[in-house]
């Protein structure tokens, strides 16, 4: 999973240099949570220079879409049409500009969603791994290039790291200071603290994987919890509504004698709503899914 800024159009390198200008004046604050974000996301910009790029997005796109709709409104002649240009060129580049300025939050979400949904089956391989006599360094370099997502990507930072001369221990704990995950960050504590204090490792993992595992099934009953409410509420609005709406409008519209475009507008608005609903349901379901599943 790559960083790459939304609705940007090039890469982060050329977008740095042709934003300088806009980004300027910017303080660049360190201990901010956008600085964060892509400090753990690892993303080669600062925030000053992130912000910069985005203020740039804006203001080109707004100006490209004010001149389009400013002589499109006014080729059919419409009244006020500046006015209409200017709110539309205003709204949507004002919504690239939020999703572009969300964009370091969202993908460090799903970097931590992703290795955390990882982490209990590479564990779990490490301790075969380890029962079997093979050497830590060597368990890591498998683990990077297995199919763990971004766990492997990490672990893969990890033996470049350690390749070069790096003491491990001194890598993984550099790794967990910078990753976006706190499991995973506790889990590369304890090997650390571990290894220094010269510790058994299997009996380290296995202790990750039972606190992991009871942390799982808590989550999982929360979710569950979580779940029933968000049952009702579908049941009632994707169910009950829609099928009382459809009573509704079918004696409405023979008492009045609706007109047929009416009517057939009126169906598939409400076709469309539950359709809507549908997807809403699906999406706010998959974000209270449990990190550790």
């Amino acid at each position: 999973m790559r960083f790459k800024i939304p609705f940007a159009g090039s890469n982060i390198a050329r977008l740095k240099k042709i934003s300088k200008p806009y980004y300027k004046k910017v303080r660049n604050k360190p201990d901010s949570k956008l600085s964060m974000y892509l400090k753990s996301s690892g993303a080669p910009v600062r925030r000053d220079e992130y912000i910069g790029i985005a203020r740039r997005s804006f203001l080109n796109l707004f100006f490209v879409l004010l001149f389009l709709s400013f002589a499109l409104l006014w080729t059919f002649g419409l009244v006020r049409f500046y006015l209409f240009a200017i709110g539309f060129s205003l709204l949507f580049s004002g919504i690239v500009f939020m999703n572009q300025r969300a964009y370091p939050r969202i993908y460090f979400l799903k970097r931590q969603r992703d290795i955390e949904r990882n982490l209990i089956p590479a564990l779990e391989d490490v301790l075969i791994q380890l029962s079997s006599g093979i050497p830590l360094f060597s368990i890591l370099v498998n683990i990077s290039g297995s199919n763990y997502g971004e766990l492997s990507v990490e672990f893969k930072k990890a033996v470049q790291k350690i390749n070069a001369g790096e003491a491990e221990v001194d890598v993984l704990e550099e790794l967990g200071e910078s990753n976006p995950s706190s499991y995973f960050k506790r889990v590369l504590w304890q090997l650390s603290n571990g290894m220094r204090a010269g510790s058994d490792m299997m009996v380290v993992i296995e202790d990750n994987l039972h606190s992991l595992n009871e942390e799982q099934m808590i989550q999982i009953q929360e979710y569950g919890n979580k779940l029933n409410p968000l049952i009702m509420f579908y049941m009632l609005i994707s169910v009950i509504a829609p099928a009382l709406s459809v009573t509704f409008m079918t004696i409405l519209s023979s008492m009045i004698s609706l007109p047929k475009n009416m009517t057939i507008m009126a169906f598939m608005g409400l076709f469309i709503g539950v359709v809507l609903i549908q997807i809403l349901f699906l999406g706010i379901v998959k974000s209270k899914r449990p990190s550790l599943m």
